[in-house]
């Protein structure tokens, strides 16, 4: 099983932008120390929910700063940049850092982002299929050129070429695609990429979707290997205390202000309604969810998600508390409490 932190540098109620951001560096540092597998960037604009705008730059110095730790963005935003653009950065970081990177991306939503960074509404609700393949090209192929309805240009020579840096492997980086419903797992499994899966969503939820990718993968000509292998990640939430009603005290104060802050604070592209969760009643169904309490519950839980799924990667938000200190506190319990007990 392997375990990582889900960094979202969220920016608590009365909390500065710096300090988000330096709880988020020392989140991974911490979990390298810690021995856990990997840290996950997300990447959000514009809004105090997440207050990393560019998950591959982070990812750049968090890479610099270990030696050991896989780093992975959870997600980079595709609509909001050229898919050549992320590929070069992608193989970039894939070369420098002996393979330690890997590309998680999603479609984001149909915020004003769209306007900002001028790729349209168009990019968010037809877009992501072509985007999606010609980022994998340019991190297969030694050279690309594209005719398709949003980009076109004559064949270029991919430099770096991350399929030829390393050894001559013939891969480049792992892409991973965040699914949230049943057209975004058919569109992974159809190239044979393995799925993101948001905290959102409960083991029951998470196994259909992964069932759904394996008969669609293997529907789409992919081998029984690679359905096996597939290597799917689970989003969730970790808070760890000796007892449980502390660990969930501890989040139902301090997340319910930065979800009614963060998430209120989204702007629609184009005026649409939007409804937003009840940020108490959320918090309250994470902490239901996912491994909030003992560390003999988390160890439980993981397991418990890893037997009815079938996925043994984990993406964890270890922030939760809002709190530099307590946020570094839970990541080394969960190296050195939980990951022992899933041995």
């Amino acid at each position: 099983m392997r375990v990582g932190a889900f960094v979202l540098a969220a920016q608590f109620p009365g909390q500065g932008q710096g300090e988000a951001l330096h709880r988020a560096v020392r989140t991974a540092e911490v979990a390298e120390e810690a021995g856990l597998d990997s840290v996950w960037l997300a990447e959000h604009h514009f809004v105090p929910y997440g207050v990393c705008p560019s998950a591959v730059t982070l990812a750049a110095l968090l890479l610099g700063r270990t030696r050991r730790l896989r780093v992975g963005t959870a997600v980079s935003v595709l609509p909001s940049t050229h898919p050549v653009a992320l590929g070069e950065q992608a193989a970039l970081l894939h070369v420098t850092s002996g393979g330690r990177f890997t590309l998680g991306v999603g479609r984001g939503g149909p915020w004003v982002d769209l306007e900002v960074f001028g790729a349209g509404l168009e990019a968010y609700e037809t877009g992501f299929p072509e985007d999606l393949d010609l980022l994998r090209r340019w991190l297969t192929e030694p050279r690309v050129g594209a005719a398709g309805a949003r980009h076109g240009f004559r064949e270029v020579a991919v430099v770096p070429c991350p399929a030829q840096a390393l050894d001559g492997d013939g891969s480049g980086p792992e892409v991973i695609v965040a699914c949230t419903s049943p057209t975004s797992v058919r569109l992974a499994a159809e190239r044979g990429l393995p799925m993101l899966l948001g905290m959102h969503s409960g083991d029951e939820e998470k196994a259909e979707m992964v069932a759904l990718w394996g008969r669609t993968a293997r529907e789409a000509g992919h081998s029984p290997e690679t359905v096996r292998a597939a290597g799917h990640v689970s989003a969730g939430v970790c808070q760890l205390a000796d007892r449980t009603a502390d660990a969930r005290e501890a989040l139902l104060k301090a997340m319910p202000g930065w979800l009614r802050q963060g998430l209120d604070a989204h702007v629609t592209v184009d005026g649409r309604q939007r409804s937003m969760r009840d940020p108490v009643a959320y918090t309250e169904l994470l902490c239901d969810l996912h491994p909030v309490g003992s560390p003999a519950l988390a160890a439980d839980r993981l397991a418990a998600t890893a037997e009815r799924t079938g996925i043994t990667r984990f993406a964890l938000l270890t922030e939760g508390s809002g709190d530099l200190a307590a946020t570094e506190e839970n990541v080394r319990r969960l190296g050195t409490e939980v990951l022992p007990l899933l041995v």
